[in-house]
């Protein structure tokens, strides 16, 4: 009898979706070992501290080498300044790939288990996550060519035999979706001769083939790992692609599903307390798949059509594409939610866009970023030629033009925020980049340096000028940073944002963005207005009942008289509604 065994439903379900992928005559032998690794960590996984999401839970997304300071691991200093300043306002750190890489500013990895030592050590990721909860990526659908797993490929080491895949160049592999308008298929030299291997996103990011039981069992045992070294959520960056057939699409198969089912089979007896974050960038409702039935598959999604949506409801002062999306947006089960943003390391999504604002709509959001400074970045459709995939700019330029900039900041600074407290209305988990809470703007030098479109909000900083520039109180960052301090304050402070909570989406005022939020604890409910038109707006609140007595908008510290609210361009109120105004 094996020293670890899985309850038996579980091992059910285990071996059910192992049959599925490998056949019944493999299940057996590939499950034992599932056992045996499950039972390697089991005793040495840690439960995080306050393992259940509530309303005080915000992310912060950072490089690893975000802030640098002579003499100091940068991990060290990201730690320390977090510390200073945020310990109080958020609870997650993700830190974005801090493994040896070569290439994608970090998605491009060359071992897994190793901290870049350019970072820093394993004991700073220790020391960060003795303060805050920590996200980590697992970026499995691919690896980098320089990794030592290729090396052993190449080299023809029959234990890395059938890790990557190889194509036939003629093959025909026109249905495949494409994330990017680059080769799918990148040739290799070997002993052997030229070897052609499937690569979806460059040419330094070799796809691995899980189609081998071995590349498995090697991914499972990392997932353990992170845990083990205290990742409280798992990213599971571009999953969708994780699975390839020949004259399929090869994004979202059966597989691919089926193997997160069973992660979350793993982690669920392992390290509950951890959660699964699919990262998708694709159509909304495609989106969702990952939620599985509510309780078998991912916790969160990335809520991709957030950024683009967001973007287009300031940039042309109408909130309805976005109240009706928002209107239908369910969860499958109260154990699921959203994961929620509006600008990360990536560019601004299109995809997930497409089908809620009309082609026009979307194609103004592609001239606005060209007109602001960005670029765009595109896909191959197959022989149909290109679409637009991914707007490449920082998400603070996008919503404001230069010459706006120079004359008239306190707008831009007031739009900006205002897009920001519409992502923290949403129910889910809110996650802010670095980048946008210290108000940064295009990095256009560091475009020019790298050649790299994605390098425009990718910017990283030495400590002593950041913090300079962050104390003077008529900067851009200064002000941004005080604003959505406010607003994370706030947050933190009111059940009716709990990630498992309620939500109405009102709408009556094309230039006012309405959510109201309702705790799942308490029934306390907040009326979260959102003006959206730069302009004056004036009127009663839009209460199903005549409204009674007054409220308390919490972002202004003022008591509001119901009938009579005033909204200044871009300003925000989260009014908490005494118990007797029905909505």
């Amino acid at each position: 009898m094996p020293a670890y065994q899985f309850p038996v439903q579980t091992q059910k379900r285990l071996r059910q979706r192992l049959t599925f992928l490998y056949g019944k005559q493999r299940e057996h032998e590939i499950f034992n070992r599932i056992q045996d690794i499950a039972g390697a960590y089991a005793s040495g996984v840690k439960e995080s501290k306050g393992t259940k999401l509530s309303e005080k839970d915000i992310v912060l997304i950072a490089y690893p080498d975000q802030l640098r300071m002579a003499g100091q691991t940068p991990l060290w200093t990201l730690g320390h300044f977090l510390s200073h300043y945020l310990e109080d306002l958020i609870t997650t750190v993700h830190i974005l790939p801090f493994y040896p890489y070569s290439s994608d500013d970090g998605f491009s990895v060359i071992d897994y288990r190793q901290v870049h030592p350019e970072f820093g050590g394993w004991d700073d990721i220790e020391w960060l996550g003795n303060r805050f909860k920590l996200m980590f990526d697992a970026v499995i659908n691919h690896i980098s060519s320089k990794s030592e797993w290729l090396k052993h490929f190449l080299e023809g080491d029959p234990d890395f035999r059938d890790f990557f895949i190889q194509v036939n160049p003629g093959v025909d592999l026109s249905s495949v979706v494409r994330p990017r308008d680059l080769p799918l298929i990148t040739s290799f030299k070997t002993d052997r001769g030229e070897v052609h291997l499937w690569t979806t996103f460059s040419a330094d990011q070799v796809d691995l083939n899980f189609a081998n039981p071995r590349v498995l069992l090697e991914i499972l045992d990392l997932l353990l790992f992170y845990i083990q070294k205290g990742a409280n959520i798992i990213r599971l960056d571009a999953i969708a692609f994780l699975w390839k057939e020949v004259g399929t699409s090869c994004i979202h198969l059966p597989q691919t599903h089926q193997i997160i089912k069973l992660m979350r089979d793993i982690l669920d007896e392992v390290a509950p307390h951890v959660l699964l974050l699919t990262e998708t960038n694709v159509p909304h409702q495609e989106n969702l798949s990952y939620f599985g039935d509510g309780q078998d598959e991912a916790h969160m999604v990335y809520q991709f059509a957030l950024p683009p949506l967001i973007l287009h409801t300031l940039t042309s002062g109408n909130a309805n594409r976005l109240t009706d999306w928002a209107a239908n947006l369910e969860r499958p089960s109260p154990q699921v939610t959203f994961f929620n943003f509006t600008a990360s390391h990536d560019g601004i999504g299109l995809r997930p866009a497409r089908g809620i604002l009309s082609d026009n709509e979307i194609e103004r959001l592609v001239s606005l970023t060209e007109q602001r400074g960005g670029a765009i970045s595109y896909r191959r459709l197959g022989d149909h030629g290109r679409q637009a995939y991914e707007l490449n700019i920082n998400y603070f330029s996008a919503l404001s033009d230069t010459s706006e900039l120079d004359h008239h900041p306190d707008t831009s600074i007031a739009r900006f925020l205002c897009s920001q407290a519409m992502m923290l209305t949403f129910p889910g988990l809110p996650a802010v980049y670095f980048h946008s809470l210290f108000g940064s703007r295009n990095d256009l030098e560091g475009v020019e340096r790298t050649g790299q479109p994605r390098s425009i909000n990718r910017q990283k900083f030495l400590l002593k000028p950041f913090e300079v520039e962050l104390a003077q109180n008529q900067s851009v960052r200064y002000q941004v940073w005080n604003g959505f301090k406010k607003f994370l304050q706030v947050r933190r402070s009111q059940p009716e944002f709990d990630p498992w909570g309620k939500h109405d989406i009102i709408k009556f005022l094309p230039g006012i963005f309405c959510i109201l939020r309702t705790s799942p604890r308490d029934g306390r409910r907040m009326l979260c207005l959102h003006e959206v038109s730069g302009k004056t707006q004036e009127f009663v609140a839009p209460l199903k009942e005549n409204p009674k007595g007054s409220a308390l908008d919490l972002i202004n510290m003022e008591k509001m008289d119901l009938t009579q609210i005033h909204m200044r361009p871009y300003q925000v109120r989260w009014i908490q509604l005494d118990s007797g105004n029905q909505v």
